[in-house]
């Protein structure tokens, strides 16, 4: 039986990511005190990945203006991270920081590993400032996922943690009303 990671605070963790045209060291004390977004995919050199980080860096400056930092994680080591980023156009406009973590304690610590492939599942996770979890997304291999709806749910996340007593409804998008929920909305909705 697993238990939900939501509202949990991330565990410690140290990995070397490729960032930048370097290689830098990465840990969870570097996730607390602003957003975050931890996107696991399976491996490098593949087919739906490069279309997700591509995606993903598309859209990173919209994130940024949000005070939020992507990280990329698979179990390739940040070397392979380098080789993809130097042999792939869609992989060199990745401005994030692409963790590798090739003994699998990150994806294992979110709860994504395949055990059997030694690979992670397509895990998306939105941290908030204080290092708790407040989003998990885990779709399947197959499904690849959409950076927008991804900004879309981090702003209703940033929203709701700074209205206290208000509530995101379903498609909510910035500007839009939010629900206060009461006695009186019981059965009105």
């Amino acid at each position: 039986m697993s238990t939900s990671l939501i509202n949990t605070e991330i565990k410690p963790f140290k990995a070397t990511a490729f960032h930048n045209g370097n290689f830098v060291d990465v840990s969870d004390a570097d996730l607390k005190g602003k957003w975050s977004v931890v996107f696991f995919y399976p491996a490098d050199f593949t087919f739906v990945c490069p279309t997700e980080l591509g995606d993903l860096a598309d859209n990173y400056a919209e994130f940024k203006k949000l005070g939020v930092e992507i990280y990329s994680v698979s179990t390739d080591t940040h070397f392979t991270h380098k080789a993809w980023h130097d042999s792939s156009d869609t992989i060199r406009k990745i401005g994030y920081p692409m963790l590798g973590d090739p003994t699998g304690l990150l994806t294992r610590n979110f709860g994504v590993m395949i055990e059997e492939e030694g690979l992670a599942e397509r895990g998306t996770f939105v941290i908030d400032p204080e290092g708790k979890i407040q989003i998990v997304e885990i779709n399947a291999g197959g499904i690849g996922r959409d950076a927008s709806e991804l900004l879309r749910k981090v702003k209703a996340a940033q929203y709701v943690a700074s209205h206290p007593g208000e509530v995101c409804p379903a498609k909510w998008k910035e500007g839009e009303a939010t629900l206060a929920p009461s006695l009186d909305l019981v059965g009105k909705i």
